[in-house]
């Protein structure tokens, strides 16, 4: 079976798709991780999958026009967002309005990524202007500029933050812009008898919890 999910959810579906197995001996759940657009995009070239798990309901929308899916998404989770810098906070970063500093390197996603897309809504409610080095394809990437040293911080989602190798700094609640990731079953997959199983597991208490343990909110 074949699950594109959005790459803020590589760890999370990973460990369901350990669950998921376990409770369906034989089958292989096989994860495919990129940005939302990206995998909307092979989506809609006809790529083989039987699941897609977005970062948000635009982009699942395109899916769904397209007549990809076998039934309505499902809502399954929500995420919020942060600032992510380097580990311990070098820089001395505490909110939106740092990220204006000239001293700074700073980078966002791609605008045409949900989690582009959100943080600049955030900037906007803030009132801060900061101009990206770099558009990045997904949270993955700008995670890793900002671990290696390449960045001095960014916006991602905060479970991303979760990573050892650097820290987050949560988004003022009037600022904050809430992610929400809806899944649905695909048409034409190699595995689509399995797809609705699949997505029944997310949405089920043992699939919260699986979820909550990665830091994201309940539907």
């Amino acid at each position: 079976m074949v699950v594109f999910a959005a790459s803020s959810l590589t760890a999370a579906f990973e460990a369901l798709a350990t669950g998921f197995e376990q409770r369906h001996p034989g089958v292989d759940v096989e994860l495919h991780f990129a940005g939302t657009p990206q995998l909307v995009l092979q989506l809609r070239e006809g790529a083989p999958a039987d699941v897609f798990a977005a970062a948000d309901t635009v982009h699942m929308q395109k899916v769904v026009a397209a007549g990809r899916t076998a039934a309505a998404p499902a809502t399954f989770a929500r995420n919020g967002l942060a600032i992510v810098v380097a580990a311990g906070n070098p820089k001395g970063v505490a909110s939106l309005a740092d990220l204006a500093r000239g001293d700074l390197r700073v980078a966002l996603c791609g605008p045409e990524v949900p989690a582009g897309r959100y943080a600049r809504q955030a900037l906007a409610q803030a009132g801060v202007t900061v101009r990206s080095l770099s558009d990045e394809p997904n949270v993955k990437a700008l995670l890793g500029k900002v671990r290696l040293g390449e960045l001095d911080a960014g916006i991602v989602y905060r479970t991303d933050t979760r990573d050892p190798g650097v820290t987050g700094i949560d988004l003022a609640a009037a600022h904050d812009v809430v992610a929400e990731y809806p899944i649905a079953a695909l048409t034409n997959g190699p595995a689509a008898d399995l797809a609705g199983a699949f997505v029944g597991y997310v949405c089920s208490a043992d699939g919260a919890r699986v979820l909550a343990g990665f830091g994201f909110r309940g539907p």
